[in-house]
């Protein structure tokens, strides 16, 4: 079997629509910049092949940018790849994230009722790799001067005031500085390092009521989202804006030389 790429969320609901009755859908969220998707991309490959074209009851094997098809990856709420998603009937049967060969083709084989018993994973594609956000305290952390304190009991209002206000510069962002979970805040920290600048950070990734709160709090629905002196600048877009219409945007929050 192919892996077909999905460039729309129309395309899923036509190969959905089109399949016979009970097919399994294998719905892969991947992202081009994420290593471990690399390592899960070929692994997807050999299992598809596994299966005969020819057979109706074959699996469908789709492989989704999760950042080019936000809307589907908002759908099934994909905050980290590679993530899996396991479809029968238009309905989710399982999921789960990691790049994991073994558990994709064991789990492929259970849920489709495949007899198969040789393996399509060689020996050389090594175990799972670690892709999630990192676990980490719901403080908000910096490039300088990190705080050290977060009253978890806050009112939720409260604490999304207190963390915007957490330093000069506060990036909300999927992923840490180090390791961005998504090319939009990869791009942002990149623009933040070049301009020199000190900033706060926060893994929305890390914190589920911050990353949903802070979406209404901000009336902005997507990250990264970039605070200055406790008011939304915007996402990366906008601060290219900015920058363009000003390039001394963020001269007072760069740090000396």
């Amino acid at each position: 079997m192919p892996v077909h790429e999905i460039s729309a969320a129309s395309d899923l609901s036509t190969y959905i629509s089109s399949a016979p009755q009970n097919t399994l859908v294998v719905l892969y969220f991947q992202a081009s910049w994420a290593r471990p998707c690399i390592q899960m991309a070929q692994a997807l490959e050999l299992v598809a092949e596994s299966y005969d074209a020819s057979s109706p009851t074959s699996p469908i094997f789709l492989s989704v940018d999760a950042e080019e098809v936000s809307d589907l990856a908002e759908e099934y709420s994909i905050s980290s790849v590679p993530y899996l998603v396991f479809l029968k009937n238009g309905h989710k049967v399982d999921q789960w994230g990691g790049s994991d060969p073994k558990r994709l083709e064991t789990t492929v084989k259970l849920l489709s009722g495949a007899t198969n018993t040789v393996s399509a994973i060689p020996s050389s594609i090594p175990p799972q790799q670690q892709v999630s956000a990192p676990a980490s305290s719901t403080a908000p952390a910096t490039t300088q001067d990190a705080p050290e304190e977060e009253e978890d009991n806050l009112p939720l209002e409260a604490r999304l005031e207190k963390l915007v206000n957490a330093a000069p510069i506060m990036l909300f962002m999927k992923g840490t500085p180090s390791e961005p979970q998504c090319g939009f805040s990869r791009q942002l920290v990149g623009i933040l390092r070049e301009k020199r600048v000190r900033f706060g950070f926060f893994n929305i990734l890390a914190d589920e009521e911050v990353r949903q709160g802070l979406k209404a709090y901000s009336d902005w629905p997507t990250y990264p989202q970039l605070y200055k002196s406790g008011n939304l600048v915007g996402g990366l877009d906008i601060v290219k804006e900015e920058l363009e219409a000003n390039p001394d945007f963020f001269a007072e929050d760069a740090a000396s030389a």
